[in-house]
């Protein structure tokens, strides 16, 4: 199971949370990550930053910026790409925090249930923090 989080870039709230069965690329995963965004916020995001593991994504609509890109990049979202990096802690607090590490409910749709459930309480937390 490969769990996909989208999260904001100034507020670092999951806006995003997807399972896939087995383990697919990760370039596979961005079309339909983007989708679920774009459906749950209500507009399509403008600027996507990921890291190596999606070059090649065939996303057209949407500028995708891969970590450690150096040239075509503008300042101003150069100076984004730093945010890139405050994903993997958010996923290491979902691990630990939201109990996503391991997933006690059966099948394809409790994994779906648990990444969901993780997002929503991470939120929660920071919410009440």
């Amino acid at each position: 199971m490969k769990a996909s989080i989208a999260v904001t870039a100034k507020e670092s709230f999951i806006v995003g949370a997807r399972s896939y069965p087995g383990n697919p690329y990760d370039g596979h995963t961005l079309k339909d990550q983007l989708q679920q965004v774009e459906t749950l916020i209500g507009r399509k995001p403008e600027i996507c930053f990921v890291d190596r593991g999606y070059k090649g994504s065939g996303v057209e609509d949407i500028k995708v910026l891969i970590a450690g890109q150096k040239r075509g990049v503008p300042k101003k979202e150069k100076n984004w790409m730093g945010r890139r990096n405050s994903v993997e802690p958010i996923i290491g607090h979902l691990k630990s925090d939201g109990k996503l590490r391991r997933c006690f409910l059966k099948g394809i749709l409790g994994d779906a249930m648990n990444v969901i459930l993780s997002a929503c309480g991470q939120n929660l937390r920071k919410l009440l923090k």
